[in-house]
């Protein structure tokens, strides 16, 4: 009898001592609080965020530069014809010269333009820097020029005066055609699409000549004549050539900022102003 009463207590120990398959074991490691990284905080093998804004260039300077030459090189055109139709008389053929000097120029300056900027070695931004400023500066002696050549030419034939008027007008214009390459250029190489940049761009700068031609004929060639309106469209050449300059050396002058990502390095020059 002892024996079965002993055995039956060793038989309701075991089972006490076994853990049930029903019952849940919640016990947790206790870690300690300090040593645990916050929520949003940087530790040493995670890589620090980095900011989408910073790394987007700031371009909005560029198109209210690049819009103001637009306006510029339209004042130069609304300028130029009155007063090489006031030289030579307006007439079929001098308004089919000073037209198609007028295209041709600016389809080989955006053709040399285009070539130019194909480098990626090439400072673009300087280069259209000075290109603005030979812009302002055959501008501001522009008048002076064609009245000059007008005189010279009075003796000569008709065929010899078109040829002059031609390349007259063909060197302003190759410089104002090649403005809009050299800017696709630098914007190509900081954003990578070609599309937008060239889309972009050719908006404000056209948007620029659009303003300036109601301008010329409504208000600026009534109050200021020729030569005011020719200097009007000096200074602002001679503004976006400083800007586009300063510019350019702020790109130059400016490390290159180091981005690490999980053991990756990238470079990048610091674009926006």
């Amino acid at each position: 009898m002892g024996h079965l009463v002993l055995r039956d207590a060793m038989r309701r120990r075991s089972a006490h001592d076994r853990p049930s398959p029903h019952k849940t074991d919640y016990t947790v490691d206790r870690v300690p609080r300090r040593g645990l990284p916050k929520v949003g905080m940087h530790t040493a093998s995670s890589p620090p965020a980095t900011s989408t804004s910073a790394a987007t260039p700031t371009r909005t300077w560029l198109y209210v530069v690049f819009s103001v030459s637009g306006f510029a090189a339209l004042l130069y055109q609304v300028v130029w014809q009155r007063a090489l139709y006031a030289i030579y008389g307006i007439n079929i053929e001098s308004v089919t010269m000073v037209v198609t000097a007028f295209m041709l120029g600016l389809g080989l300056g955006s053709l040399a333009g285009g070539a130019v900027s194909k480098d990626k070695t090439r400072p673009v931004l300087l280069l259209f820097a000075a290109v603005e400023a030979g812009i302002g500066v055959f501008g501001l002696f522009s008048l002076s020029i064609f009245h000059a050549v007008g005189d010279a030419t009075l003796s000569m034939s008709p065929a010899m005066t078109g040829l002059v008027t031609f390349l007259l007008v063909l060197l302003p214009t190759m410089l104002m055609g090649g403005t809009l390459p050299l800017l696709v250029g630098y914007l190509v190489r900081s954003s990578g699409n070609v599309g937008k940049s060239v889309g972009t761009l050719y908006f404000v700068n056209t948007l620029g000549s659009a303003l300036a031609s109601a301008a010329a004929g409504l208000h600026l060639l009534g109050h200021f004549g020729q030569t005011g309106t020719v200097r009007i469209a000096v200074a602002m050449n001679l503004v976006v050539a400083a800007i586009a300059y300063a510019q350019h050396r702020r790109v130059a002058s400016a490390p290159p900022t180091v981005e690490t990502n999980h053991g990756a390095t990238t470079e990048r020059a610091e674009l926006s102003p």
